[in-house]
């Protein structure tokens, strides 16, 4: 067993940079984490600038240390886990970006994806990748950079060009240049990858016309990444974890068996559902994707993806300006007028899974002159219990029929209305962990594994421990009545393309 006193993760979000650290119970010794800007050039669009997300990266892991009394030699590893599809081109020389990263939400290459189905090429992406032909995923993203940065297309087939998602580009600087590598759970989301083979695919390769030359060596989640330099933080530390963060939040909620089900509440929701060792083929427009690939042995997952879930909660905040804080949507919901039937679709991007119309866009519905802040707080909120619904019964059809609770985790849990009316939307039991930043706790407990740091999935599972559950409540007539109104309000965005 190590020696050290804790582990670290950088867990790098979409709207924020956070360093955490966890001691040998799982628990949290010291945490700092720094917002940065959004771009938005062009409607659809959304770009992230790598160097604000390098420089937060680097601060936020100081200020962890510093916070928790810790050096670099308390550190037993550093774990990594980010923000997925998001996509980034450098130049192998000098490390300097050719261009904003592209972000997962970005919309600009629906067309390209419109393309491509209607030509026949959507079954054999799904068959290679588990994904379905959508913009939302890294491949088309690579394809517009190399096409519409000046140069790029002639420097990436030169191999002078480097791509990685945000965990790659971490890699990169936090080793100097000297590892150019990423995970299987990231490789899974790039549109690039056999996930049964278990290798980047040549066929898509040349569908998407990506150079070979600029992809990353796919490791492990428990692999060795390298190792901090001396100077960055004051002792070499090795990076012996990587997982994308819906995959680490999976591991940080423990759910290791088949028929396990995790849904984490951040910027957008996903919810993973464990399958075990053999990939399950969803018929229902879920995404087939890897859970986790420990020591060569790969776990298979079915996800749903849902585009806008706290990002609502920052457009009431930055957009509307109707709240200062998240936190006061709770005391909203409370007092909205129960008489006003308001359904918000939060389709800022298009819509996510089960749906993939990247043509979508956002309405409120049912607004009369009664409506208010508190109504629409309340709207927001229910949004994300329905389109967790929607995820449900695509599971449910899909052969997952015995759902009978949810974990769950991210930034919105600590709201109790939001998790009662979840419950009650579901119809099942939801739980929430007493550590609710589980992205994080995953890629600490990565790097723990392959350290020694923790002794195995048993322990890990062993230290789980919940600080709420919310059974439901509500009549099962109410529950679908204000479902089938979601429904139609979903019906009224749809932009009848997909």
């Amino acid at each position: 067993m190590s020696t050290a006193r804790a582990v670290l993760a950088i867990d790098q979000g979409t709207t924020s940079s956070r360093a955490m650290i966890f001691d040998r119970h799982c628990q949290p010794m010291a945490m700092a984490q720094d917002e940065f800007p959004q771009h938005f050039p062009q409607p659809g669009w959304v770009e992230h600038d790598p160097e604000d997300i390098w420089r937060d990266t680097v601060r936020v892991t100081k200020q962890a240390l510093a916070e928790g009394g810790l050096t670099a030699t308390d550190i037993a590893a550093i774990g990594i886990t980010n923000q997925r599809e998001t996509t980034v081109l450098w130049d192998r020389k000098t490390g300097e970006t050719i261009h904003k990263a592209i972000v997962w939400q970005d919309r600009r290459t629906a067309p390209l994806c419109d393309r491509l189905r209607r030509d026949g090429h959507e079954q054999m992406v799904k068959d290679r990748t588990g994904l379905l032909l959508d913009s939302y995923f890294s491949a088309t993203k690579i394809a517009w950079l190399l096409e519409n940065v000046p140069g790029a297309r002639e420097k990436a087939e030169r191999g002078e060009l480097a791509f990685g998602t945000i965990d790659t580009f971490l890699l990169w600087r936090l080793t100097e240049g000297k590892v150019h590598a990423t995970d299987a759970t990231n490789a899974a989301r790039t549109m690039l990858y056999d996930i049964k083979r278990q290798t980047w695919d040549e066929d898509l390769l040349k569908l998407f016309d990506v150079p070979a030359a600029i992809l990353p060596e796919v490791r492990d989640n428990d692999a060795e990444f390298g190792a901090t330099p001396a100077n960055m933080f004051g002792a070499p530390i090795p990076i012996l974890g990587m997982a994308g963060d819906q995959q680490a939040a999976t591991i940080g909620q423990v759910c290791f068996k088949p028929g396990m089900l995790k849904s984490t509440y951040g910027t957008g929701c996903f919810a993973l559902l464990n399958t075990g060792s053999q990939p399950l083929d969803s018929k229902n427009r879920l995404l087939t994707t890897i859970a986790y690939r420990l020591s060569g042995t790969t776990t298979y997952a079915l996800e749903g993806s849902i585009f806008i879930a706290g990002a609502a909660v920052q457009w009431l905040r930055d957009g509307l300006g109707i709240i200062a804080t998240a936190d006061e949507t709770e005391a909203l919901a409370k007092t909205a007028d129960p008489a006003q039937v308001i359904h918000m679709v939060p389709a800022f991007t298009g819509l996510g899974a089960p749906y993939w119309d990247g043509h979508a866009r956002g309405a409120i519905f049912g607004l009369t002159r009664a409506t208010g802040p508190a109504e629409i707080a309340r709207a927001a909120l229910e949004a994300v219990c329905y389109q967790t619904r929607d995820l449900f019964e695509a599971m449910r059809a899909d052969g997952a029929r015995d759902l009978k609770e949810l974990r769950v985790d991210g930034g919105m849990v600590v709201n109790d209305w939001m998790l009662q009316m979840l419950a009650d939307t579901l119809g099942v039991a939801v739980e929430r962990p007493k550590v609710s930043e589980t992205t994080a706790l995953g890629a600490a407990c990565l790097a723990g594994l392959r350290s020694g740091f923790f002794g195995g999935l048993d322990d890990i599972a062993s230290m789980w421990q919940s600080t709420g559950r919310f059974e439901p409540h509500m009549a099962a007539d109410e529950r679908e009545r204000r479902y089938d109104g979601w429904l139609d309000a979903v019906r009224r965005v749809r932009s009848g393309k997909n």
